[in-house]
């Protein structure tokens, strides 16, 4: 995957780095794996707007992705790499031995025709999901599982990977894309190689209207806003402002907002990268 700077012949193209789709092979989805998305325009049940900046944006449809893998040791056939407009992958449609069809995150380097393969006793090749009791140390993965058999919950968008670096007893050790090192059980699925798209983080919209294409409206600072709208707003000219915070109160930097007792913290080693 690559990206392209555009020639400037409107102003919206001027600043526009676009991706290229080269590896995608079909634009058509599967159509038995695709559903219809009600949007909500950031309002609940009521009607009430819940969600700021929010609203608008192009029809899409949903892809059903299997992150579980479940279907072991029966071969599938990699049918086409494809573009999901819901996530920053790219997708493959996987036709198994069985006639079952499946959508999976494309890792970068699946190509079509090949054949990916998932369950115990599965040799380590790209595409492929494993237990991480069964992967070589050091092998970079991601779709791994915080939860046995729940499906994958990290490493799941454009270009992240996680790397297996130790086991011991039940658990296996990984070192996340943040630089945190945590705990997994060994009993826990992962995907050998690195997510598809690894150039998303280079794309630039080069112009506000692509946001709206997406569903998101525009965001106002709170230091442009009046007294009664942001604790950060009101003063003359630009002396406006304090110490960042949400427009409910609460500290936007610096201040800890993990639970204390959360379940979870005794499985972080180390935690990220400050």
């Amino acid at each position: 995957m690559a990206v392209k700077k555009l020639k400037p012949t409107t102003p919206g193209q001027r600043f526009r780095v676009a991706p290229v789709f080269t590896e995608i092979t079909t634009s058509t989805p599967e159509k038995s794996l695709t559903k219809s998305v009600h949007r909500t325009g950031g309002r609940n049940n009521t009607g009430k707007m819940t969600i700021r900046n929010v609203g608008g944006g192009h029809k899409r449809k949903i892809r059903e992705i299997d992150f579980k893998r479940e279907k072991h040791n029966i071969p599938a056939t990699v049918k086409s790499i494809e573009y999901d407009p819901m996530r920053t992958a790219r997708i493959a449609l996987l036709y198994y031995a069985d006639g079952e069809k499946r959508y999976i995150i494309a890792p970068a380097g699946l190509k079509v025709g090949q054949e990916v393969v998932s369950g115990a006793g599965v040799a380590p090749e790209v595409g492929n999901t494993l237990f991480l009791s069964e992967i070589p140390l050091g092998t970079i993965i991601h779709n791994v599982e915080l939860k046995p058999g729940k499906g994958a919950s990290m490493a799941r968008s454009a270009g992240t990977y996680v790397q297996l670096l130790a086991r011991e007893g039940k658990y296996a050790t990984v070192k996340l894309p943040s630089g945190e090192m945590r705990m997994v059980l060994v009993t826990c699925t992962a995907t050998i190689g690195t997510v598809s798209n690894s150039d998303h983080m280079n794309v630039r919209l080069g112009k506000a209207g692509r946001n709206r294409w997406k569903g998101r409206r525009p965001r106002v600072r709170g230091v442009a806003m009046n007294p009664v709208d942001h604790p950060m707003g009101g003063g003359e000219g630009k002396s406006s402002g304090g110490h960042p915070r949400s427009r409910t109160g609460l500290y936007a930097k610096g201040k800890k907002t993990r639970t204390p007792k959360k379940y979870s913290n005794k499985m972080i080693i180390s935690k990220r990268k400050k």
